[in-house]
């Protein structure tokens, strides 16, 4: 490794396992190093931001970026996707038609929410496919005994949410925006209330009770923050 996390503003949370928090929406990008292999968890905002994330993986990998799994199909966790050409695309099954036939709306949204114009059509006109859909559960070997389980845990956030969780000491588990930590979790006109617990019971049960938990924007959390939030979201919406 030719830079450590921390001199790129990096936070390591594991052996090979790290994250930054992106500004401007405080969105979160996982890495995943394995034998000659990367895995990107989320690509960014912007094509830009895609292509630092990219050239900040490469940095500490000394390899370029091999798969990239989207959390989920929002404008500022996929914007930066095109920027890694080559690498394998993950996403929950569905994630491809959201993508396909509503990147119109993801632009607007993106506008909406403070991207200039012009950043938000170049992203969308480039907006890759995921052509590696999960449904249920799918296993990644990263070589030498690194493995990462994505994990379709959804609907909850979206229709469409994957987690993607890093077995180790300690476990890492990447919950995309299921869990918010910098504000009260965001719930949109694509949430599905009604699942969002049983999706948070499902990370649960993935990560255990000593797994670190990222979330889709701010700090790293334990279990007890992950269960406190799926309780209240259940008091929320109305259900159990």
């Amino acid at each position: 490794m030719t830079v450590t996390w921390e001199e790129l503003g990096w936070e390591q949370l594991a052996e090979g396992v790290g994250r930054c928090r992106l500004p401007g929406w405080d969105c979160t990008a996982g890495l995943v190093l394995g034998a000659g292999t990367a895995l990107m968890v989320d690509a960014g905002s912007s094509l830009a931001e895609g292509a630092r994330l990219r050239m900040e993986a490469q940095a500490l990998a000394d390899r370029r970026v091999t798969h990239l799994a989207l959390t989920h199909p929002h404008f500022d966790h996929v914007f930066g996707a095109a920027a890694f050409a080559g690498a394998n695309l993950y996403a929950a099954v569905g994630t491809d038609a959201v993508l396909a036939y509503d990147r119109e709306e993801l632009r607007l949204d993106a506008i909406r929410n403070g991207l200039p114009a012009p950043e938000a059509e170049e992203a969308a006109d480039a907006l890759p496919l995921p052509r590696r859909l999960v449904c249920g559960e799918w296993t990644l070997d990263l070589g030498d005994g690194r493995q990462a389980l994505l994990a379709d845990v959804g609907p909850g956030h979206t229709p469409h949410d994957l987690a993607v969780l890093v077995p180790g000491d300690p476990e890492v588990v990447f919950c995309g925006d299921l869990v918010e930590e910098s504000g009260d979790p965001q719930a949109g006109p694509d949430a599905v209330p009604s699942r969002w617990p049983a999706a948070l019971d499902r990370l649960l049960a993935l990560g255990g009770d000593r797994a670190r938990y990222v979330p889709g924007h701010g700090a790293v959390v334990d279990a007890a923050f992950v269960r406190a939030q799926r309780d209240a979201l259940a008091a929320r919406f109305g259900v159990s």
